[in-house]
């Protein structure tokens, strides 16, 4: 077995010819370039806002994806496209008719082509979000592997290829080379990905772009590598009497040397291209000035029979990666320039270039005439790659409450697992939808038990070799069943998977519950990336635990201070910091149930391994009342501790700062200062029910007067172990005096009252504040 698959192009019949698809691939980068002219140079621009847009990175990616789609892609593949080449992708999605043409013109207007592809915002089909560079890049990754797992509920889900198009800039990114080296990526031998190597960045040509390394460092990952890098009438050339010398002469030239010969007449390339090879300028003394011009720019990433052969020598039992140089601004006055990254053509090149490729200016969104051959190989390009719509999902029922309320002393952390063990009990189908992820931390976060119950994923069993070993706490059986998948340390990594998980129920109708359990202090280091995923339809939770300094012996390296209010500003997720264990539980399940539904929202829950008292949550043994605390909980406040008749002071305290808030209340007490305690759960979920009282969103207003009613409204003392600015909104809902006790410098090392009382976070601390704003 050699491992290449069959060419899966249409037949060589007229209508997919190498003329043909030239002419396709001309009007491509035609319709590509007009899309990005018309928005800057054509509609009305009132506001003067410069539009943009970067035809010359089209330019240099229009062979490449003329080749993909119209000779190789099948409908079950997926394809990520650079961010700058989205007008090429437009332009192909109009000539397979789905795009209407009517969104041609409106390249980055209000309710029109977005800058950069996105499957939320885009009409016509985008396989993957791309823009934040790095991440659209590894996404097609994730999409395999979540492919692979979704497999497990529904065997149609296919075996299609994952494409990732990349601008070679985008390889300075780390986020790329964490994939590439992740232990799980080198089985993936369905990914794909084709390297656009033009050499130059945003605002220069790169002078030493190391293709050779790039050879290198993907190979040792496993991959196999297929370079792309003369034309065949380069070829030709070298084949011809002082063609070596040729050949050696392009090889060695540095980057901008190369560069500026694009820009060269053919009068000063028969000087320049030698160099001081007289063998060299024999041969090109002998070439005419059409082909000396042509000659230069014959790189394999615009010839379409070279591109094609190398996709026909995918070997699928690996990943793949082409490198396949190219011209930036390809076919355009502005080929080769070092500043063209932004560069538009004026007018008068835009027809220069419409009469090259036999378009019109006038009439700029025409499609290939009806019975032509053109017409016929995008008609049976469509019809190869039209897909199946998605089957509505059927997000799995979740239950609200077990009905178990915990006693003794137990951390926020613990009670995450024994929340996933419970619903294996209470809701084995929920359950069966439900995959963690962690960046090998998964017995430090407590999740050794539910490792253990479900197993590890892998796409063939494994032999754990210390199953039989009585010392062995956390059993790694990796099978095909198991729903726990460890990565590499690596946080972009592990949201770049969770996000594609979260996706499956509109790629493919099969909903999942995926958690992402991570280190709180690194949320800010996977930020990027997950919120990328959520924007990009992603529904999933994040754990961040341990959090704050409550981890006090760890010190400030390891004492998260800002993610409450990250979590309370991350749009499209509604972010929790449980103080109980039965917190955790209910606004676990609440998140759960939020996933997987076109209306659904994804999750942070920030976590603690302070150990705490459970029986000061004082949780109601009525069973209405009961449900009352846990709608507010849900909602993201509750009344704690009720001062009678009516408090002086109310302290809003989250999180492991709950057990100081009620100390600090007691003494208060007995100094006749009563006060009221009200434990808040999401802050950002209180502040979108003041911000709907306003008249300016939605949220769950009677969150409100459940817990900061108007008639017990008294000066407040707001209380987090991070930034104090996430609860000082609160103290608006009333109009009162407030204080505001947080984490604002970084950590100290120490026992948790010297870290405390260091941050003024401890209960002496709450008590000094609430005599302060009483005044």
């Amino acid at each position: 077995m050699t491992g290449l698959r069959e060419p899966t192009g249409t037949p060589a019949t007229p209508a997919s010819s190498a003329e043909v698809l030239r002419a396709v691939e001309q009007r491509v980068l035609w319709l590509s370039t007009a899309i990005v002219h018309h928005a800057n140079r054509v509609r009305p621009n009132p506001g003067g806002l410069k539009v943009g847009g970067h035809q010359a990175s089209s330019a240099s990616m229009a062979t490449i994806m003329t080749a993909l789609w119209f000779r190789h892609l099948r409908a079950e593949d997926r394809v990520s496209v650079k961010p700058h080449a989205s007008p090429v992708l437009h332009a192909i999605n109009f000539l397979l008719g789905e795009l209407d043409e009517r969104y041609l013109g409106t390249l980055r207007e209000f309710g029109g082509l977005q800058s950069y592809p996105s499957r939320a915002k885009d009409p016509d089909p985008v396989d993957y979000s791309t823009g934040s560079v790095g991440i659209g890049a590894t996404a097609p990754i994730w999409g395999a592997l979540a492919r692979r797992y979704v497999a497990k509920f529904d065997g149609a889900v296919g075996t299609g290829r994952q494409y990732s198009l990349v601008g070679d800039a985008e390889l300075d990114e780390g986020a790329c080379w964490e994939a590439v080296l992740d232990p799980m990526v080198a089985e993936l031998g369905e990914i794909v990905w084709i390297v656009d190597l033009n050499r130059q960045s945003l605002d220069r040509v790169v002078p030493n772009f190391g293709a050779t390394r790039l050879q290198g460092m993907f190979a040792a990952a496993g991959w196999q590598v297929l370079t792309v890098k003369y034309g065949r009438l380069l070829e030709d050339l070298f084949t011809r009497p002082g063609g070596a010398a040729l050949r050696r002469r392009i090889d060695e030239m540095p980057n901008p040397e190369y560069q500026r010969l694009l820009r060269c007449s053919p009068e000063q390339l028969r000087e320049r291209l030698p160099g001081a090879d007289a063998e060299v300028a024999d041969l090109v003394a002998d070439l005419d000035d059409a082909t000396l011009h042509a000659a230069v720019r014959n790189l394999g990433g615009h010839d379409l029979e070279t591109l094609g052969a190398a996709l026909d020598a995918i070997d699928d039992t690996r990943p793949t990666v082409i490198l396949a140089y190219t011209v930036k601004g390809y076919g355009l006055a502005s080929e080769g320039h070092p500043q063209n990254h932004s560069s538009l053509l004026t007018d008068a090149q835009l027809a220069e270039l419409a009469a090259a490729v036999g378009a019109s200016v006038d009439r700029p969104w025409a499609r290939f005439a009806a019975g032509t051959s053109e017409d016929a190989l995008c008609a049976a390009t469509a019809a190869r790659l039209r897909r199946p719509p998605v089957p509505a999902p059927a997000a799995p029922a979740v239950p609200a409450d077990f009905g178990r309320t915990p006693g003794g002393t137990a951390t926020t952390q613990a009670a995450l697992g024994r929340t996933l063990l419970d619903l294996t009990r209470s809701a084995p189908e929920a359950a069966r939808r439900v995959v963690t992820l962690a960046p090998d931390v998964s017995s430090s976060t407590n999740l050794g038990g539910w490792v253990n119950k479900v197993g590890v994923w892998s796409a063939r069993e494994r032999v754990d070799w210390f199953a039989d070993d009585p010392e062995t706490i956390l059993h790694w059986r990796e099978q095909p069943d198991g729903q726990h998948l460890e990565l590499g340390i690596a946080e972009t990594n592990l949201v770049g998977l969770l996000g594609e998980l979260g996706a499956t129920w509109s790629r493919w109708g099969e909903p999942l519950l995926p958690i992402g359990v991570l280190y709180d202090p690194f949320v800010e280091r996977a930020l990027e990336p997950w919120s990328f995923g959520i924007y990009a339809g992603g529904q999933s939770i994040l754990v961040g635990t341990p959090s704050g300094v409550t981890l006090a012996p760890e010190g400030g390296a390891h004492q998260s201070v800002t993610t409450p209010s990250v979590g309370l500003e991350q749009p499209g997720c509604v972010a929790y910091e449980p103080a109980f264990a039965l917190d955790v539980e209910w606004t676990l399940l609440a998140s759960l149930a939020r996933l997987g539904r076109p209306d659904g929202t994804s999750a942070y829950l920030r976590l603690s391994t302070r150990p705490v008292d459970q029986t000061l949550a004082a949780v109601p043994a009525d069973p209405a009342a009961r449900e009352r605390r846990r709608r507010q909980v849900v909602a993201g406040a509750y009344p704690l501790r009720s001062a009678s008749p009516a408090p002086a002071v109310t302290i809003a305290a989250m999180g492991a700062m709950v057990p100081e808030a009620l100390v600090a209340a007691r003494r208060l007490d007995t100094q006749g200062v009563p006060a009221d305690v009200v434990c808040v759960t999401s802050p950002g979920l209180v502040f979108d029910a003041v911000q709907a009282r306003a008249g300016r969103g939605e949220g769950p207003g009677w969150i409100l007067d459940a817990a900061f009613p108007a008639r017990r409204a008294a000066p407040m003392v707001t209380l987090l172990d991070g930034h104090p600015h996430t609860l000082a909104f609160l103290a608006g809902i009333n109009g009162v005096r407030a204080a505001h006790l947080g984490v604002s410098r970084f950590g100290q090392s120490g026992d948790l009252d010297a870290v405390h009382r260091h941050h003024g976070i401890d209960a002496d601390s709450v008590v000094r504040a609430a005599l302060d704003v009483v005044g």
